[in-house]
């Protein structure tokens, strides 16, 4: 009787630990929340291309989720991959303290 081999995965397109996964918490449409959501994309298209992907949660919408990540202010970024989580507060205006504080790695 033939053995048959593990089965194999195909690679992902995007090793994991190179994927950036990003939540923004916003409460509706403030001057605030629109900065920080325009921010953020100009910040990830400039460093991380294709290798992240944003998912914006509005609290006024799904006040419950405020929960699960702690979230104490808003706008509030959550860095959940790759580990371990961060976060920053604010509008991220300030490019170079979010590329620092999320330990956003630039192309190579």
């Amino acid at each position: 009787m033939k053995k048959s081999s593990p089965r194999q995965r195909r690679p992902a397109k995007t090793p994991r630990k190179d994927f950036y996964r990003l939540r923004l918490y916003i409460a509706g449409q403030t001057p605030n929340s629109i900065a920080a959501i325009a921010n953020l994309k100009k910040i990830c298209e400039d460093k991380l291309r294709g290798k992240y992907r944003i998912e914006v949660v509005d609290l006024l919408e799904k006040p419950q989720l405020a929960k699960g990540d702690q979230i104490i202010a808003i706008p509030t970024l959550v860095r959940r991959l790759p580990p371990p989580v961060k976060k920053i507060i604010g509008n991220l205006s300030k490019t170079e303290n979010v590329i620092v504080g999320l330990d956003l790695q630039p192309l190579s």
